[in-house]
């Protein structure tokens, strides 16, 4: 259990938690206002399409009305924005967590559940707790450890419970069926399409991509350079995915991001923006506020002088 706890609470740089935290709010902002926007429009629907979900029945949460759609919506980005500065990041942070989760609601109560989004809101409730953490803060904390590795957890599990649930519900037939070239024909891209010429490379990819959720706990294993190339090797996966048949899991991917050390990526562009940048003749050496006096008697001197 000690091993256990000193993973969990691995102290991680505070800088890196500021980091994925302006990302996790600019994310809210161009999913709300331009990915996931279907939750607007159910404020329009009759209630009796309304079917709440486990959180609605628990918490009572009334169907969606376009005074509640609007409000949750356009405070979910205010709030994500002022987020965005690094001030009250509890309250904020919180504040913005439940704007997201309750819109997202929205949209689900009237269809189905993308399951994309769960880790994402792991991390919205979990990255306030830290408090404060400035983009070039070099302490390490056991809090920000923590909230990172859960997210690291969430995102992994993601890919496995993915797996196990392909098994689960669709058996053997997933991996061995036409559940790729049906993905193809239905949404497929010009690019995807010549692979219908060849199924044998679908039927291929589902074993590859079923092998690859089913192992991805094997990241916590590895090197902090092989970590960094399994989560490289993912987004390509991811790309290829969205190039071939138009799907996309943003928000995982924003999660995945927890994996690196974003304190790093983040110094180099300062670094790189700063010598890139426009430079400033430096001023006179008499005129800089640091520069030494002239040679000659210092105070010292005269008082011993005089003395």
């Amino acid at each position: 259990m000690n091993r256990l706890s000193g993973w969990l609470f691995t102290p991680m740089p505070l800088a890196r938690v500021a980091v994925l935290r302006l990302l996790v709010f600019a994310f809210v902002v161009v999913d709300v206002l331009l990915l996931h926007t279907s939750g607007w429009y159910h404020g329009y629907a009759d209630p009796v399409w309304y079917e709440p979900l486990v959180m609605g029945r628990v918490l009572h949460l009334p169907a969606a009305t376009v005074l509640l759609v609007e409000t949750l919506k356009w405070g979910c980005v205010a709030a994500a924005m002022a987020a965005m500065t690094g001030r009250a990041p509890r309250l904020l942070g919180w504040a913005v967590a439940i704007g997201w989760v309750w819109y997202q609601y929205v949209a689900f109560s009237y269809g189905k559940v993308d399951h994309d989004r769960a880790d994402f809101v792991v991390a919205l409730a979990l990255l306030p707790t830290v408090g404060l953490a400035h983009l070039s803060d070099q302490r390490r904390s056991e809090a920000a450890g923590f909230a990172l590795r859960a997210i690291q957890l969430a995102a992994v599990a993601t890919y496995f419970l993915s797996a196990w649930a392909k098994i689960r519900f669709g058996g053997w037939d997933w991996v061995n069926s036409a559940t790729m070239v049906r993905a193809v024909v239905r949404r497929g891209t010009p690019m995807a399409q010549w692979l219908l010429e060849v199924p044998w490379t679908l039927h291929w990819f589902q074993w590859v991509l079923f092998t690859a959720e089913l192992t991805s706990p094997v990241i916590f294993l590895l090197s902090e350079r092989w970590r960094r190339r399994v989560v490289a090797g993912w987004f390509v996966f991811h790309a290829m995915t969205y190039a071939a048949i138009t799907i996309a899991f943003w928000p995982h991917l924003v999660m995945m991001l927890a994996f690196l050390p974003l304190e790093q990526y983040a110094a180099w562009l300062r670094d790189r923006w700063g010598r890139s940048g426009p430079t400033r003749p430096s001023p006179p050496a008499e005129e800089r506020p640091d520069a030494q006096p002239a040679a000659g008697p210092t105070m010292r001197d005269v008082d011993h002088s005089v003395t």
